[in-house]
């Protein structure tokens, strides 16, 4: 009988084993962090590592300008480092552009207009700087570009699919926007047969044992793409019974890890095409409108979910849970807590 990959994945996933050092170590692991959510991806990287705080997150964003979010795989913002920035940008945005042309066109600005805002965009960041929505709204609308409903958000998505802009420094709450130039200075072209394979191996650190339609979910690639950057790693790789691939030389799986708490869009939900081995009969982890809920994981497995507010932490068990696993949750909301309130 084929073994179930959740152990291996959950040690890729650092979530097993030693603790992550820092915020960069995190995302190196995992490669790109779900990032639309920002307490979803800080929780990410305090799950990962020991006696981090969400300003430590923050001062990487905006300080040391070692990790930024923008959209990339499957158009949805990722928290990454920032010298992986050319390799995803490369690969995962071209797909992007035909769709936002028409979320363009929907929203009521034309092909003119959109490009006339990328111009205002880009103009404005170079001239004044690192820029928030709302400041990036004002210039926009004094340009005369549409900005209602959707439109600056698409705007910003087009900017950032050429690879103009990203989202860097942290301003007050806000989350500002920079000149990819400025910020992270010339970037080098990638080749794109040895960009597949580099992202097929990345892929794996943090998500193997996984076949070659979850490189595709993932990344929000082609198949024949995932394919292609399989086969090109192919003498690096383990071929197991259950169809599934994963990088030969990796460590045997770590024990499973202790209960522990995991907020919303955690990467673990994300990697693969099925959630099963983790979600099981909670569907509810996942709601239709494609939210994903912060969940507690005990054994491997989802076995409630939790919210913040006012500043405390609530746990909802989804069925029964021990009074020992329990105990040890509530011991992890202490930390969510003390984690949150430092940002």
């Amino acid at each position: 009988m084929a073994r179930s990959p959740i152990a291996e994945r959950l040690t890729a996933q650092a979530l097993s084993g030693p603790p992550l050092s820092r915020p960069e170590d995190v995302a190196e692991r995992l490669l790109a962090i779900q990032g639309q959510d920002p307490r979803g991806a800080r929780l990410a990287i305090r799950a990962r590592t020991s006696g981090l705080t969400a300003a430590d997150v923050d001062r990487a964003l905006t300080k040391d300008r070692s990790l930024l979010i923008t959209w990339l795989n499957r158009g949805t913002l990722h928290l990454i480092r920032s010298e992986d920035y050319s390799l995803l940008q490369a690969l995962t945005t071209p797909p992007l552009l035909t769709s936002s042309a028409r979320r363009l066109r929907q929203e009521g600005v034309s092909a003119e207009a959109a490009e006339r805002g990328v111009e205002t965009i880009e103009r404005s960041l170079a001239d004044e700087g690192p820029l928030t929505r709302p400041q990036l709204r004002e210039r926009l609308d004094s340009a005369g570009v549409p900005t209602e409903g959707q439109a600056l958000v698409h705007l910003l998505f087009l900017t950032t699919l050429r690879g103009i802009a990203v989202r860097g420094p942290i301003a007050g709450r806000e989350h500002a926007y920079v000149l990819v130039r400025d910020w992270l200075g010339p970037q080098q072209p990638v080749d794109r047969e040895a960009g597949l394979a580099e992202l097929a191996r990345r892929y794996l650190v943090g998500h193997g044992p996984a076949g070659d339609r979850d490189l595709a979910r993932w990344a929000g690639l082609p198949l024949r793409d995932a394919r292609a950057g399989l086969a090109a790693i192919g003498r690096e790789l383990d071929e197991r019974e259950d169809g599934l691939v994963d990088l030969a030389k990796r460590a045997p799986a770590e024990p499973l890890p202790p209960p522990r708490l995991l907020g919303a869009f955690d990467p673990l939900l994300l990697g693969w095409t099925s959630r099963e081995e983790v979600v099981g009969p909670h569907k509810v982890l996942v709601t239709n409108n494609g939210i994903f809920r912060p969940f507690a994981l005990v054994g491997g497995r989802a076995v409630a979910t939790w919210r913040l507010a006012g500043g405390k932490l609530t746990i909802e068990p989804l069925g029964r849970v021990t009074k020992k696993a329990m105990t040890a949750l509530e011991v992890d909301a202490a930390e969510v807590e003390r984690f949150i309130a430092s940002g």
